[in-house]
């Protein structure tokens, strides 16, 4: 165990729930250390994890809570909430409420993960309800979208504070000047969507605010990089994110067959292989791992539980810079306006 400093972001690391187990989190957040000022506190077995500490090569500040107690992947929520008070995860939110960390990131189950944060962190005042986001590669950059998935409805107020979050996500994380905001619809007419959509687009037109609006965009939209961030409830949200990453596995699938295919195929894929190697790059999942639920009055990121410890390593730098870009302060301000 290593004594905090004061200069160091605090980040509480829930060490269960990646589905390749400790060593993924672990090397992760060693990736990340090695540049950034981070003091880790890991929550999990410490006679795995400890041992797996001590093999790394940046992990200098930290310290272990020690919990043989965790989540499992397949609990509801309000199992989670009723039951978990010993667990890795529930423990590591404790750490943020308490202020005794900055920031939490966990790879444990996403509904647990979402119930335990909102009722022990609560939603920062003037925010109806969290929204979960995360962003991606796009044709001019990277788009961040949200809610996809923590809120099935939602009304224009919703939709409203979804745009200032996203906003202020954008210009911490996303290093965006001015990011614009996109109502996802189904067409850019200014008569298309229903009464929500209609609401919303009403209050970003008509109303003396801070949000940068753009209009409606479609869903062959989102990966033309035309808005920075893309609002919508967290129904379509969620089947357009999976939608997205289906798409990505079926292209990266289909061009390995071609390649595949004939000798002449194989000639073909050595004068391409730079190219897709870049393109490939462009698209890694691992590097836009790293999901944030929105809204509450602490900083939450949820990795992907079958990520790898690059993409594990991103997870932990969202944490790291919303925390750095004072992001709960920059939208406190934003929803004061």
């Amino acid at each position: 165990m290593i004594k905090n400093n004061s200069k160091y972001i605090k980040l509480a690391i829930d060490t269960y729930g990646a589905d390749n187990g400790e060593f993924v989190i672990i090397n992760g957040c060693d990736i990340i250390s090695k540049n950034l000022d981070i003091f880790f506190i890991f929550i999990g077995n410490k006679k795995v994890i400890d041992p797996l500490i001590k093999k790394t090569k940046n992990i200098k500040y930290y310290s272990i809570v020690n919990t043989l107690n965790y989540v499992k992947a397949d609990e509801k929520g309000s199992e989670a909430i009723r039951s978990g008070k010993n667990t890795s995860m529930r423990m590591a939110i404790d750490l943020v409420k308490n202020g005794k960390a900055d920031a939490v990131i966990s790879a444990g189950n996403t509904g647990a993960l979402l119930s335990i944060a909102y009722i022990l962190l609560r939603t920062i005042e003037g925010i109806t309800r969290p929204a979960m986001t995360a962003y991606f590669p796009t044709k001019n950059g990277e788009t961040a979208m949200l809610d996809l998935g923590a809120n099935i409805e939602c009304d224009s107020k919703n939709l409203i504070d979804f745009a200032l979050m996203g906003s202020a996500f954008s210009r911490i994380v996303l290093k965006s000047n001015n990011p614009s905001v996109g109502l996802l619809n189904v067409g850019v007419e200014a008569q298309k969507g229903n009464t929500v959509l209609q609401e919303a687009a009403s209050y970003f037109t008509n109303t003396d605010n801070k949000i940068n609006y753009f209009g409606f965009v479609e869903g062959d939209g989102i990966a033309e990089g035309d808005v920075d961030v893309i609002v919508t409830d967290g129904f379509s949200g969620n089947i357009a994110l999976k939608t997205a990453e289906g798409t990505s596995k079926l292209v990266t699938t289909l061009l390995e067959k071609s390649f595949k295919s004939s000798i002449f195929s194989k000639l073909g894929y050595l004068l391409a292989k730079n190219g897709l190697k870049k393109m490939k790059n462009r698209v890694n999942p691992s590097k836009y791992n790293g999901a944030v639920l929105l809204g509450l009055n602490g900083i939450v990121v949820k990795s992907h539980g079958n990520t790898d410890s690059e993409g594990f390593s991103n997870a932990v730098k969202v944490g790291y810079e919303m925390v750095k870009g004072n992001f709960i302060s920059d939208l406190k301000n934003q929803i004061s306006f």
